[in-house]
């Protein structure tokens, strides 16, 4: 938020554009107060997006939280359909309506935030004709997003915020920019932005975006294509689902990281049971079970030393020629 508000307050309330911001917020928050700020910085019309408002020059719309905020025939669509990249609203899902929508009066920008949403955004807005801007990341709190746009995507303008609002006049500016160049938008864009107005696709339709890989959505369970369109590396679920290969492989961390844990309980809970059965009668236990208890000692030893550590971290010591505690 003081990057959007630093933001806003560079920009007149008689912008020839409209102007639509997604933030990434919690699930159970409520955008008023966020709205409220904004029009204490800006003379735009700030306003929390609705479904069906029309599309206004000089206006503001916040997406909604736990709702996505898309554009067609000069009106918003406010829905509740699959995440991309974990999000909802993504920025992605913005980029992508406005530029099949609007394609070369599109202007996407992506300020300081972490992870990856956005780069893909920026990725389909260009494809369909429109600019792509950056916040510098050297003056980004979170440089992660600007970082990752510029890597996978080739920017036009790059630009600190404190010179990012006239930078934007200027583009939309109709007396200064030059007519936008029309070009076709590309078909496999059309078909992902008509999947998410209708909330969910099929798998004959994923089919036509991508080929099937032998990896699971993160989110659902189902199961993956990898699109074949773009230079940014992505897949999809038919379902809706999306992600660029750097968001899917956070969520697959996080994934298997839990995974880990539980299977840490319960090599834990086996450990306790056979050292309770050989305390409650050690005259049957046998040498066979007693190697069993010091292996899954070891191994315990192991996986923790792993999730404490990570996959980055120290290897444990070589313990095989000591019981462990």
């Amino acid at each position: 938020m003081p990057a959007l508000t630093a933001l806003v307050a560079q920009l007149p309330g008689t912008l020839t554009a409209a102007v639509l911001v997604v933030q990434h917020l919690s699930p159970d928050s409520t955008g008023v107060p966020l709205v409220a700020r904004l029009n204490e910085y800006t003379s735009l019309q700030c306003q929390l997006a609705t479904n069906q408002a029309p599309l206004e020059a000089g206006h503001l719309y916040l997406a909604p939280p736990d709702r996505h905020l898309l554009v067609k025939d000069n009106h918003l669509l406010v829905t509740k359909g699959p995440r991309e990249n974990s999000y909802r609203p993504a920025a992605d899902a913005l980029f992508r309506s406005a530029a099949v929508a609007y394609g070369a009066n599109v202007v996407g920008v992506v300020l300081t935030g972490m992870l990856h949403d956005g780069t893909a955004g920026l990725e389909f807005v260009k494809r369909c004709g429109g600019l792509a801007v950056v916040q510098d990341p050297a003056d980004a709190e979170f440089a992660s997003m600007p970082e990752s746009a510029l890597r996978a995507v080739a920017i036009d303008y790059v630009a600190p915020l404190a010179q990012m609002g006239q930078l934007l006049v200027q583009l939309v500016d109709p007396a200064r920019a030059e007519p936008p160049e029309k070009i076709h938008i590309p078909a496999d864009l059309q078909l992902e932005a008509a999947i998410a107005e209708r909330v969910v696709g099929t798998v004959e339709q994923v089919g036509q975006l991508g080929h099937q890989v032998p990896m699971t959505c993160p989110d659902c369970g189902g199961n993956l294509w990898e699109v074949d369109h773009g230079k940014v590396l992505r897949y999809r679920c038919h379902t809706g689902h999306a992600f660029t290969a750097e968001a899917l492989a956070e969520s697959n961390q996080h994934e298997l990281e839990e995974t880990l844990w539980v299977a840490l309980r319960m090599m834990e809970e086996r450990k306790n049971l056979l050292m309770s059965m050989n305390k409650h009668d050690n005259s049957t236990w046998s040498r066979q079970q007693d190697e069993r208890l010091v292996d899954l000692k070891r191994h315990v030893n192991r996986m923790r030393e792993f999730l404490l550590n990570g996959s980055e971290g120290p290897q444990p010591a070589d313990t095989s020629q000591t019981e462990p505690k």
